[in-house]
């Protein structure tokens, strides 16, 4: 589960992946755990849910750079495109309104579309969180 922003801006509508997967953490409570994994360039904390295995990731690059962390971590934890989930702001929906979608178009999201690029696979499941337009 990607938690897809801008690192160094946290606290943004655009980052709101990255507080989502904070929330996240902490319903799962493995929020202590979270570690900095060079090899990926991302924060990382590992989860149990429902019996599933969890990678949680909070890539430590720009958004248009997301997909490099996202990439190598799949790789690193032997993942294919199906079974990444990214959790990213949708400004095309209203404040607080949330999708999830399976494959398709970057719509115009960077974050998105670095990942896309990345895995060369557009079949990611996106859980889309409205940040609505300024």
């Amino acid at each position: 589960v990607a938690g897809l922003g801008n690192y160094g801006l946290r606290g943004t509508r655009h980052s709101v992946g990255m507080e989502v997967l904070d929330r996240l953490a902490r319903q799962l409570a493995v929020a202590e755990s979270w570690r900095v994994d060079k090899r990926c360039c991302a924060d990382v904390a590992l989860a149990t849910a429902h019996g599933l295995e969890l990678v949680l990731l909070k890539p430590r690059r720009f958004m248009n750079l997301n997909g490099l962390s996202v990439a190598s971590a799949a790789e690193i934890y032997s993942l294919g495109p199906e079974d990444i989930y990214l959790v990213h702001d949708d400004l095309d929906k209203a404040l607080g309104k949330v999708a999830i979608k399976l494959g398709g178009s970057a719509r115009g999201h960077n974050g998105v579309q670095s990942c896309i690029s990345a895995l060369h696979s557009s079949e990611m499941t996106r859980l889309r969180i409205g940040i609505g337009r300024p």
